[in-house]
């Protein structure tokens, strides 16, 4: 089985970034490939709960990110951004993995293929 790592570092809003990085993370799933979706920088909002996108124009990435754990990606949150963006394990959604920066190096050095966002 192939496997992928793709990286989020820009916000959930915003930018298209986030919700290409989940489009691409349910296509790999889709195609049978092992996912890793790694939150890093601004990107680990994407797994806070509870997020309200009402009055935006915006669809909400906390069901992107839930469909991406229910589907079978694996999805990782970098600890030290984490703590700068003030975000703690209760915070995010249940099933988001928290890991350090080498654990995600490791990661993403032995995945076939890597995507960044």
């Amino acid at each position: 089985m192939d496997s992928i790592s793709i990286i989020l570092r820009r916000p959930p809003y915003g930018t298209a970034d986030a919700s290409e990085a989940v489009r691409h993370a349910l296509g790999g799933v889709i195609e049978d490939m092992a996912v890793k979706l790694i939150l890093v920088d601004g990107g680990v909002a994407i797994a806070k709960k509870g997020q309200n996108t009402d009055s935006t124009e915006y669809l909400n990435m906390e069901s992107g990110v839930v469909d991406c754990i229910d589907m079978g990606a694996e999805v990782y949150a970098d600890r030290m951004s984490m703590e700068e963006a003030c975000l703690e394990v209760k915070d995010l959604i249940e099933g988001v993995r928290i890991f350090d920066s080498a654990e995600i190096a490791d990661i993403i050095s032995n995945s076939d293929t890597t995507m960044i966002f």
